[in-house]
């Protein structure tokens, strides 16, 4: 599994989170192209390499040329993505950060996520790092998001437009509820709203002892220079292999009996993209005898306030069940074959001792529309080829 593992060695922010996957190897014109179909304008992306602590980084700077004319609010900046031509994994993930960091900031000032504003031009600001980091993790390939505790300023003030708040900051502090940090003894603003919603949203959690292949690293400066540590944010992509394949998941359900059920495939995208593992509706006859959706997903600890902000936003329920439970899956990698149809993506798994591969469904469709040929037959004919070249192999050894 491709994963992109956050170092967060000088905290995180947006602008260090684009520098970063630049860095890594994303071409920053490829990321201002995609940020243009936003359809927004008004901002340029302007990267530089600066050195921190002797090692070389990128350091990207969001130009403000003039103040868009758009919402402030939480569906205002929803309805700018939502009708931009992004992809929709890309504006699935940005809206998931945006709610998480909205969640965090409703919270604070007492009211609710839909009626936080964001400061016109800080909207703007927020709109390219968050769709950006989104843009990054498609364009990267990045199946999964990791990342290490993230490290927060502590003991010091923050001037902000509001006056003076303490270090780690009330909205940083809460969007990383639940998610291990560590505080440290900088007294400056490591890390900020814009990045701890982007490692809440988008992060399975953190790892320790999982072996990682590491195929690209990138270092994304932030704008200080600190005499304890240098100011950036280390990026790791590479394959993940974890040792042991049992972890520990949320089981989340919930019953709904009148709801469009027009609306449910969109639900379940959502939720796939906003960090949920599995996701399936079972229909069920409740209470009255009425007919009704089962709707019931699989998550990791970390991801749990994401999936359940948007199930309570896209959804008429008023309340969901939740249990622990262990989750035990047969070892699995994703590779990329080489067949008649060109470069296919694959999935191989160790069964009993034996790795058995089996192309990816949505290869088999895109290559039937592409082709003019029944998908029955594109299935049969890449686990023929698959199947041969694995006798070949065999017979090779």
């Amino acid at each position: 599994m491709k994963i992109a593992y956050f170092d967060t060695v000088g905290g995180i922010a947006g602008d260090m989170t684009l520098a970063a996957c630049v860095s890594a190897g994303l071409p920053l014109e490829v990321l201002s192209l995609e940020l243009q179909k936003l359809g927004i304008g008004g901002f340029e992306l302007v990267g530089s390499h600066v050195r921190r602590n002797a090692i070389d980084a990128v350091h990207i700077d969001v130009l403000i040329s003039q103040k868009p004319h758009f919402h402030r609010d939480l569906n205002g900046i929803y309805a700018v993505i939502d009708r931009s031509l992004l992809s929709d994994r890309v504006k699935d993930q940005a809206k998931s950060i945006f709610a998480v960091i909205a969640a965090a900031e409703a919270r604070i000032h007492n009211t609710s996520a839909d009626k936080v504003h964001f400061h016109e031009v800080g909207a703007l600001d927020s709109i390219v790092d968050i769709v950006g980091a989104a843009i990054c993790m498609e364009q990267l390939g990045i199946e999964q998001v990791y990342s290490s505790p993230v490290r927060l300023g502590n003991g010091g003030l923050i001037k902000t437009e509001h006056g003076l708040i303490p270090s780690p900051t009330p909205a940083a502090l809460e969007i990383l509820k639940g998610y291990p940090v560590v505080l440290t003894s900088i007294p400056e603003e490591l890390t900020t709203p814009t990045g701890a919603g982007i490692i809440k949203a988008l992060s399975a959690g953190t790892l320790s002892t999982e072996p990682i292949l590491p195929e690209a690293i990138g270092y994304g400066a932030g704008t200080k220079e600190f005499a304890d540590i240098p100011n950036f944010l280390r990026l790791i992509i590479g394959q993940l292999r974890p040792d042991n394949e049992r972890d520990d998941v949320i089981i989340v359900e919930t019953n709904i009996d009148d709801m469009n059920p027009q609306l449910y495939p969109v639900l379940v995208e959502q939720l796939l993209a906003g960090g949920a593992l599995d996701a399936c509706l079972v229909p069920v006859i409740m209470k009255k005898g009425r007919p009704g959706i089962l709707l019931s997903l699989i998550v990791e600890k970390s991801r749990l306030d994401v999936v359940v902000e948007i199930i309570y936003r896209q959804t008429t329920t008023i309340g969901l069940r939740m249990h622990a439970a262990e989750r035990r899956n047969l070892p699995r990698r994703h590779i990329e074959l080489q067949t008649s149809f060109g470069v296919v993506k694959a999935k191989a798994v160790i069964r009993n001792g034996a790795e058995v591969i089996t192309p990816e469904f949505e290869e088999c469709r895109r290559i039937a529309a592409e082709k003019g040929i029944p998908l029955p037959e594109v299935m049969q004919i890449l686990n023929w080829e698959i199947a041969s070249k694995q006798q070949s192999s065999v017979e090779r050894e």
